[in-house]
């Protein structure tokens, strides 16, 4: 009975071994596999990493008050429809799968109104038009953009909102792509929702304020 119980003992240990092996050399593909992602992943200049290997990235957070147009701040508002001293909220985070989410927060516009909004290429300056066109992923070749072909929201990003009756509002979107480096910088306040006719897709009306937020 002793031989038999030393006999069990040793057998489980080696089956023990064996197990610890194998799961070392399942981690070890694993890890090869993030490996080769890593590397495709920094192959292609859209894909932005932690250093940490992670693809998860805070690419922008911003919580600014809107100020006159003249003033040089931040954020600066064009209309009263945006009163001064209103607040905005903006995050960007760069997603695990490659793409990009966009979430934004807005407290003291007028109450139950529509809104829209969008990210622009320029950062924002004393009139309106500084903030450029929209981003786009895939660029228009006709400036201003108008087709639907590239004035969509999966080639842009557009985060149209409606307040509630304290005039709060906000909104998210996700697309599959990362920005380019240096060529997004604001995200633009417009008087209504944005269309998606044939003719007029991308188009939100004036440009009621701006937020600087460089990616």
């Amino acid at each position: 009975m002793p031989l038999t119980r030393t006999f069990f003992g040793l057998a489980l240990s080696v089956l023990l071994l064996a197990g610890c092996n194998n799961g070392g050399g399942g981690g070890g593909g694993y890890d090869e596999g993030n490996d080769d992602a890593a590397e495709g992943a920094e192959s292609d200049g859209t894909n932005r990493e932690e250093s940490d290997g992670t693809n998860l990235e805070e690419l922008a957070s911003v919580s600014a008050t809107f100020e006159a147009a003249d003033s040089g701040a931040d954020a600066l508002t064009y209309s009263e429809a945006v009163p001064e001293g209103s607040t905005i909220d903006v995050r960007v985070v760069a997603n695990v799968a490659g793409g990009t989410d966009f979430s934004i927060r807005l407290d003291g516009l007028e109450p139950d109104r529509d809104y829209g909004a969008h990210v622009h290429t320029d950062p924002c300056g004393p009139d309106p038009d500084d903030s450029g066109p929209h981003y786009q992923n895939r660029e228009d070749p006709e400036q201003p953009s108008t087709s639907p072909r590239f004035a969509n929201p999966e080639n842009e990003v557009w985060l149209d909102f409606t307040t509630d009756s304290d005039g709060a509002g906000g909104a998210q979107a996700g697309v599959t792509w990362q920005p380019r480096e240096g060529e997004a910088n604001s995200v633009v306040v417009h008087e209504h929702h944005t269309h998606t006719g044939p003719d007029d897709s991308g188009t939100a009306g004036d440009r009621l304020a701006c937020v600087n937020v460089p990616l």
